[in-house]
């Protein structure tokens, strides 16, 4: 049997909100078949499918010979979950982010190491086609080194996004706020672009009046080995989830990427649009269209035992990053609400 007939057993732990892109894409793709299913809510058994549903992850593994299992998990289960599938011998696709922690985030990388398991993480937006079209003129002789790297997520989040599922706001399930679960894709990007960070100043804080004990807004800059600068801002509390903006600057040239367009400005100061993204509707469009690129990039790199998609190495600088910008910041930093009368009332004074 060649690898084009061969398909794949596959398996879903954690049927939360990003689960149906994860379903979709494996029903979807020639090389797989979806086994089972599993989440410890048995109110979330997918109607209508023949799919074999458990509530421990464990008995699926054991009962369902599984090739790969992708995990759609709170934060703080990614690395224990990843542990047994990878000491089971299975491979594993795994949602962002890698770890919760830098020093977990090596205890992943160990098992990328020491097991013949794959780890894919699941940094979908380097597979968009302004991303990828972008690479590809960043590495063009005639295109000069990055200079600087901006990146924006500005973005909206009631507070019923963390009381109806409570370890986004508790530190020891969520590791971080905004940072690891709304802009890691843009630290990710980054992270591609700028190369090895020499250093790294942020500020970490809280400007929504939520009970968390996250952030849900951070500024950094960055300095890459390189030469280049970078700076992100990344917020939960603008009025609604703006376009992701990525920005980067050559000596002569600037390309930048919003609304799912790149666009470049040459030397001559006029602008081109270079690549467009797949549009996906909805209320989860902030999820992208590449999830399914991803998958059968790492369904494929399996067949032919290759490591071509993102690693456990390729991942860990996003979680680097993180980690650099708290300790940075050394705390969340809680701001006081003050009111215009309050402050004209003090300038007086």
């Amino acid at each position: 049997m060649t690898n084009a007939e061969k398909s794949l057993r596959v398996g879903v732990v954690g049927l939360g909100e990003v689960s149906p892109v994860h379903l979709q894409a494996i029903e979807d793709n020639d090389h797989a078949d979806l086994v089972a299913v599993c989440d410890r809510d048995d109110s979330l058994k997918p109607a209508g499918r023949e799919t074999a549903f458990y509530t421990d992850y464990k008995q699926m593994i054991n009962e369902c010979r599984l090739d790969v299992v992708h995990i759609c998990l709170p934060h703080h289960l990614h690395y224990p979950v990843t542990k047994h599938c990878a000491e089971a011998g299975i491979h594993v696709f795994l949602e962002k982010p890698l770890s919760i922690s830098y020093e977990e985030a090596l205890k992943q990388k160990d098992l990328e190491d020491t097991t013949d398991s794959k780890i894919c993480v699941c940094f979908q937006n380097r597979y968009n086609p302004t991303f990828t079209e972008l690479v590809n003129w960043l590495s063009k002789k005639e295109t000069s080194p990055v200079t600087g790297i901006k990146g924006l997520v500005t973005w909206f989040r009631k507070e019923e996004y963390y009381t109806l599922r409570p370890w986004r706001k508790t530190k020891a399930e969520v590791g971080y706020g905004n940072i690891m679960s709304q802009s890691i894709h843009a630290l990710d990007l980054i992270a591609v672009l700028g190369g090895e960070v020499d250093s790294v100043k942020a500020t970490l804080s809280k400007l929504l009046d939520y009970e968390s004990e996250v952030e849900d807004t951070a500024s950094a800059v960055f300095n890459f080995s390189s030469g280049a600068k970078g700076y992100l801002h990344a917020t939960n509390a603008n009025i609604s989830n703006s376009s992701v903006e990525l920005e980067v600057q050559t000596e002569h040239e600037r390309f930048w990427i919003k609304d799912g367009t790149l666009y470049r400005t040459d030397q001559a100061g006029d602008t081109h649009i270079l690549a467009e993204d797949d549009r996906v509707d909805g209320a989860k469009s902030y999820f992208g269209a590449s999830h399914k690129r991803l998958i059968d990039v790492f369904y494929t790199a399996i067949l032919d035992d290759t490591d071509e998609y993102v690693t456990v190495k390729e991942a860990l600088p996003s979680i680097q990053l993180i980690e650099m910008m708290a300790a940075s910041s050394r705390t969340v930093v809680e701001p006081d609400m003050i009111t215009a009368d309050e402050f004209l009332t003090d300038m007086k004074g």
